[in-house]
């Protein structure tokens, strides 16, 4: 696929938001309370029960449509993980899948609409030209307004602080606001402030959160990284697209490192927004499952 003349950043955004809508009208976004404001890890404790299997989706926009391909192999194989982790666009779809939908009903909706349905451009905010309210309500909407500790799942949410750039964890609150800070790309999606802290993109610390899950207690960790493949940055690329694959893979191999077993679907490097883009990164990411499972499996059976 050649790059098209958006710059490779948005292109990124504009796909990973591309996951369409539930209904808006009507749904009221919820502002975080005090008390629902993110851990770090070092504040974390480790769950009650502790999951047996915990499952860690990788951020990656639209590539993150190859998750959606992972889940319905796991749940065709049977395997249910009872902790879902997701950093940018995992955070979406896990949240979504943390809800109680499938796989194929999260496709489904997956292909209903487009970027405009949870874009609200901002064009005077000098910290993002999207304002990330329309994302909130798109979240809140599809879970009926659920907090994250009241969805039928465990869910964690991967955000990044901004000051610091330290992560941060989402156990519970308001998921749609939860799901907006993971996904607040800075110079895209302006930042996300609770509690007089700002708080953006995952990405930007954790892409793939394996050690969250470890300190939720998580005894297997299935990590999916969508993520470019190393050695994958075009010839051509731009120093600053070096760079950031670069700072990307620092902060990933560390990660994979602390899994019991990973995924890594080999994607297309140059993503956008569009139709064929997502089918594609769905296709890959099942076809990689299924070549996978006999190893997850027996794995598995000996943990």
């Amino acid at each position: 696929m050649n790059p098209n003349p958006i710059d490779p950043a948005r292109r990124r955004w504009l796909g990973s938001l591309a996951l369409p809508a539930f209904g808006l009208s009507g749904c009221a976004a919820f502002d975080y309370r005090a008390d629902d404001a993110p851990e770090a890890l070092a504040e974390m404790r480790p769950l009650q029960p502790a999951p047996h299997l915990a499952l860690v989706l990788g951020s990656g926009g639209p590539r993150g449509y190859a998750h959606i391909g992972v889940l319905r192999v796991l749940e065709e194989a049977g395997l249910r993980p009872d902790l879902v982790v997701g950093s940018s666009v995992g955070s979406l779809i896990g949240v979504f899948w943390a809800s109680g939908l499938d796989a194929a009903e999260i496709d489904r909706r997956s292909m209903q609409g487009g970027p405009l349905t949870v874009f609200d451009p901002n064009p005077f905010a000098d910290r993002g030209w999207i304002r990330g309210q329309r994302l909130q309500e798109y979240v809140n909407a599809g879970l009926q307004g659920r907090r994250l500790e009241d969805l039928p799942r465990r869910a964690l949410v991967v955000a990044t602080r901004r000051d610091d750039k330290t992560p941060r964890f989402f156990l519970r609150g308001n998921a749609g606001v939860a799901v907006r800070a993971s996904s607040a790309m800075p110079g895209i999606i302006s930042p996300v402030g609770i509690e007089g802290v700002e708080y953006e993109d995952g990405d930007e610390s954790l892409p793939l959160a394996v050690s969250a899950a470890r300190a939720c207690g998580a005894r297997f960790v299935l990590a999916v990284d969508v993520s470019a493949r190393p050695g994958t940055t075009p010839a051509d690329a731009s120093q600053a697209l070096r760079e950031r694959d670069r700072r990307r893979r620092s902060r990933i191999e560390p990660e994979v490192a602390q899994a019991d077993f990973l995924i890594h679907p080999d994607l297309p490097y140059n993503a956008g927004p569009f139709r064929s883009y997502f089918e594609a990164s769905r296709q890959r990411g099942e076809a990689e499952a299924r070549l996978r499972l006999p190893a997850l499996r027996a794995q598995l059976s000996v943990t």
